[in-house]
Parts: C-alpha cells; structure tokens; sequence
C-alpha cells in the first residue's frame, strides 16, 4: 500500500468512520425512542391547521436535524415521520417529501457532523468545528432560505388552506425519550467547542445504548451498526485515491481551475454524474494548498449540488427508499425537473454568501 493510500484510506478515512457509525447508531436509538415522531407531531399541532405554518415548522425541524444528526438521518428517519403526518392531516406528500431531502442535503453545509464531505474539509484546513461554522454559517443559512423559498414556490397550490389538528403522538418511555433528546442535541455543541466530531458522537451513543440496556434491551443488536456502508466508503476512499494517483488527480485540476463558482459548478455537476462523496474527494486532490476559500466552494458544489439525480448522494437513494415503503413515488423526472430549476439559484446564492 502506497503512502498516498495509507494516508486517505487510515488516517483520514477512521475518524470518518468512527463518526459515521456513532452517529448511526445514536440516530437509529433516538428514533425507536420517539424523538422524531414527536417533534414531527409538535410541529403539527404547533401550525394549529395551517398549511404553509407546518411547511415552515417541518422546514424548521429539517434544518435541526440535518445540522445536529447529519443529512442521512434526516433522509433516512424524518422523512417517514413527515409523510407519516402529511398523510394524517391530509395534504399532498409530494412538496413535504422534496422538503425533507432537499434540507437532507443544503442543510449540511453548517456543521462538520453535518456531512462526512465537512469532515473531510475540516481535515484538509485544519479547523475545529467553530471555525467551520463561523466560515459556513451564512452560506448555510442562504442555502436554507433559498431551497425551502423555491420549493413553497413550486408547490404554492399544494401549500395552501388548512387541515385538522393531528392527534399528540404517544411516547412509550419517557425516560428513554428524555435521554435520547439530551444524546442528540449533545452532539452540536461539543464539536462546536472544537472536539473531534468522532468523539463528541462515540459518548452520546454509548450513553444512550447504556439506557437501552436497562430499559430495552432487546432493541439493541449488532445491525445498528452500518457495516456494509462503512465498508463501502472505505472502498471509495482506497478506489478515489488509487485512481487519482493513474490520472484522475490531472484531469481533476484541469476541470475544476482556480475560480471558486468554476470549482463549485464543476463539484455540482461531478456529484450529479456519480455521487458527491467519491466526486469531493477527487475534486479535493486538485485544489493546490493555501486555497480554503476554494475547498470550501467545493463543499458548496458537492452538498448542494446532488438535487437533479437520485443517485447524487447517499441520503437521496435512501430517501428514495423511504418513500416508496410509505406509498409515495418520487418519479427521477420529477426529481430532476424540481432540482433543475432550483438547485443552480441556492447554489449561486450560497456562494455569493461564501464570497460576502
């Protein structure tokens, strides 16, 4: 094994891991737990029968989960919870299902646990997670406003009137749900105080595991853990490096220039053509040192920019999935045909904010 391979497939690739499998499991645990279901129904009961007031509350939660959880717990457990509701107090699931992975994805530009592209980033600059904020907060924040803005545009016929108020969603254990809000919402603020986000996520879930063992011991199993998918991004990273080392690290340099919107247009399309995970890390071998503004339009391009194709991010097949096992069928033209329209405008909007 080459030292390049060493380096990508060990030394950056663990603390990825590490993180992806806390953070997995915590999120499954906090589900079977209720916090989803209920901050769902809060939401519901909170628009008091509006339509566009649960759109924006829903958009609200979207945002908190993908920042606090990552955007594949939002993709994969919020999305079921929200067409759930959509269904029980009767609107149109289509607008609320887009809603969900399209925050799944422009959402995780604000914290390094958003997104496992961040923390590659906050390796490659050598940040702490307050750094990365302080740099990322308005882009986000744009990224939001802008998506959730377009979105109630395309769907301002399904948006409208009102529904019947939702029932209040049953909590089974009130201490497994008590300890399960505390795990998640832990996680912001101790990578944001600049640990590790791999062991701010590793304590969370232990606590939580610990709580089911008292409580509900048969939940626990060793399927929690995402095997097959850190075996998978672990090969991407060997497969990325290899190939870039025979060629691609060239052909990676030249597409992308030294202008930060060229490189975040090209990471977008990149991202769309295969998957935003293995595009980041061949885009990020060919921006030369002592460019950050220029990894972070990368980032820009590779967690927006997966809007137009099914398979532009991980969390987008896997939200897919969830919708179809609740009944709603997100066809790929309609996907790309929403994301087509909107996705270049939050991305320019982002980095213009970048730029600011």
């Amino acid at each position: 094994m080459s030292s390049a391979v060493y380096d990508v497939a060990v030394t950056r690739a663990a603390p990825v891991l590490g993180f992806l499998a806390a953070v997995t499991v915590l999120a499954e645990l906090a589900q079977v737990a209720g916090v989803f279901d209920v901050a769902a129904h809060f939401c519901a009961r909170a628009a008091r029968g509006s339509t566009p007031r649960l759109y924006l509350l829903l958009a609200l939660l979207g945002t908190a989960t993908t920042v606090l959880l990552s955007l594949d717990t939002t993709a994969v457990l919020l999305t079921p919870v929200v067409l759930a509701v959509a269904a029980r107090v009767g609107v149109r699931p289509l607008p609320f299902a887009l809603l969900a992975v399209w925050l799944a994805n422009v959402a995780s530009l604000l914290l390094p646990v958003s997104n496992l592209t961040n923390l590659l980033a906050l390796d490659r600059l050598h940040l702490h997670g307050g750094s990365f904020a302080a740099r990322m907060w308005l882009p986000a924040l744009v990224a939001i406003v802008v998506a959730v803005a377009y979105l109630a545009v395309v769907f301002r016929r399904d948006l409208r009137g009102r529904y019947s108020l939702d029932p209040p969603a049953d909590v089974e254990d009130r201490w497994l749900f008590g300890v399960g809000v505390v795990a998640c919402v832990a996680l912001a603020p101790g990578v944001l105080l600049g640990a590790p986000p791999w062991a701010v996520a590793t304590p969370c879930a232990v606590v939580l595991v610990v709580a089911f063992l008292v409580r509900r011991r048969d939940v626990l199993r060793l399927s929690l853990v995402p095997w097959r998918l850190l075996v998978g991004v672990e090969l991407l990273f060997v497969a990325v490096t290899l190939a870039g080392e025979h060629g691609l690290d060239r052909l990676m340099r030249h597409l992308e220039g030294t202008h930060d919107l060229q490189t975040a247009a090209v990471a977008a399309g990149a991202s769309n053509a295969v998957n935003n995970l293995p595009a980041y890390l061949a885009l990020e071998r060919g921006v030369p040192g002592g460019h950050p503004t220029q990894v972070l339009a990368l980032l820009l391009g590779t967690n927006i920019g997966p809007l137009i194709t099914l398979w532009g991010s991980l969390a987008t097949l896997l939200w897919r999935q969830r919708c179809r096992s609740a009944g709603v069928d997100v066809s790929a033209k309609t996907f790309a045909l929403v994301g087509l329209g909107g996705m270049p405008l939050v991305l320019v909007a982002s980095w213009l904010a970048l730029r600011a």
